[in-house]
């Protein structure tokens, strides 16, 4: 059983920068791909970026330029680096790991981008 953990969400000002973390355990993290998901209060759960296996990145256009993902297959860790927040990037985000047919999600972090 894949266990994802999120971690990095926070209180962070217009302008300013976060990095979430999400930890992965119990599969082998290098075979999946990955993304964050993020949802905002009355919204549906939305795609911000996803990373392959060997690494092919691609992100939302709503956060091209400001967020970028990562990996690292050694630390079994996702990243997401989110640069220039604005105030609609608050939401919960959520780490999800997908492998063929099967998607194992995190319980979510919490940003809110407010001054």
């Amino acid at each position: 059983q894949v266990h994802l953990v999120e971690s990095g969400g926070g209180l962070v000002q217009p302008g300013g920068s976060l990095r979430l973390s999400c930890v992965v355990s119990g599969g082998r993290f290098s075979v999946y791909t990955m993304k964050w998901y993020r949802q905002a209060p009355g919204n549906q759960r939305e795609l911000v970026a996803a990373i392959s296996r060997l690494g092919s990145t691609s992100v939302a256009d709503s956060v091209k330029g400001r967020f970028t993902i990562s990996r690292d297959n050694v630390k079994n860790t996702l990243y997401l680096q989110m640069n220039s927040v604005k105030p609609e990037d608050t939401a919960v985000y959520y780490c999800n790991a997908v492998l063929q047919d099967a998607s194992s999600w995190g319980q979510g972090t919490q940003v809110t981008v407010s001054s």
